[in-house]
């Protein structure tokens, strides 16, 4: 079978904006690469690469209208040039390969690995998530996920509710619970997204801790939030967020450019006493503590 590939180039700063986009036109799987042609992963420990431009490869349907496609893009990203915009024709096994040659075991923090099935950890304390790469959703490379992995790994988990708000992969809260969390509930408004998540929760031997549903179905109030989303998504949310975090509980909050860090920790506060915002390149992680009472 074959599929259509959009590749093209934008703004370092758009990357998350223009791959909710996408995703929401049907892409199958959204890809970055530095301009060089390097797939952008986790860098080391103290190092954030930056690149001004991104290339961005995402993978349809062969139906779908790519000069649609094209004009949806630039009509959401605003005044962000889309440019060097391409469309290519690829058999199923060449993106697929693309994708397993590109993966590679990641560290996050100090234990925490995601790493494909393929791949294999030697570290003798590590705790490894398996996830090979997709048709969609998050595998930890973009620094919005890298930023929740590596505060997750620094959490106190043992015996903790875990709500992942906005799950996709199921590979936060699929975190959480290797890490010790009790239960984890994710919610996420694709049911695809919570088909890949159950499916991701049962290869990692956690699909019995993990509850999954659409948001409607308000989950109990937990310990431990995190939800990966976007900034305006995230101040809409804020009460329903609230109300999900028990008082004394943490939240953690990605997504988030950082000139809009501002306007979410104004949305949070004072129902949650806030620390300085996490930095990784132009994104922003918040976290903090639910305040008591209401």
């Amino acid at each position: 079978m074959a599929f259509l590939q959009v590749v093209c180039e934008l703004e370092a700063s758009v990357c998350q904006p223009a791959e909710d986009v996408l995703m929401e036109q049907g892409a199958m799987s959204v890809t970055f690469q530095d301009p060089g042609g390097d797939p952008i992963l986790e860098p080391d420990v103290g190092t954030s690469p930056l690149w001004q431009r991104v290339t961005v490869l995402a993978l349809f349907e062969p139906d779908v209208d790519s000069k649609a496609l094209r004009r949806v893009l630039e009509r959401e990203l605003g005044d962000a040039a889309v440019s060097g915009w391409r469309v290519e024709r690829l058999q199923d096994k060449a993106w697929e390969r693309a994708w397993m040659d590109d993966f590679h075991p990641m560290q996050f923090g100090r234990r925490l690995w995601v790493c494909p099935s393929n791949g294999r950890v030697t570290a003798a304390d590590a705790v490894v998530l398996k996830l090979d790469p997709g048709l969609a959703f998050g595998t930890g490379t973009h620094p919005t996920t890298a930023l929740c992995l590596r505060w997750l790994d620094q959490q106190q988990l043992e015996g903790a509710q875990v709500v992942d708000y906005g799950c996709g992969s199921g590979i936060l809260g699929i975190a959480a619970l290797l890490l010790g969390a009790r239960h984890c509930h994710g919610v996420d408004n694709d049911p695809q997204a919570l088909t890949a998540s159950r499916e991701n929760a049962a290869r990692n031997g956690v699909a019995q801790r993990m509850a999954l549903a659409l948001p409607d179905a308000e989950p109990p109030p937990a310990d431990l939030l995190v939800a990966n989303i976007l900034s305006g998504v995230l101040i809409e949310l804020a009460p329903r967020l609230q109300r999900l975090v028990k008082p004394g509980g943490r939240l953690a909050l990605s997504g988030i450019l950082e000139q809009q860090a501002d306007s979410v920790i104004a949305a949070y506060r004072p129902a949650f006493l806030l620390d300085p915002p996490l930095i990784d390149g132009d994104w922003a992680l918040i976290t903090g503590l639910r305040a008591d009472g209401d």
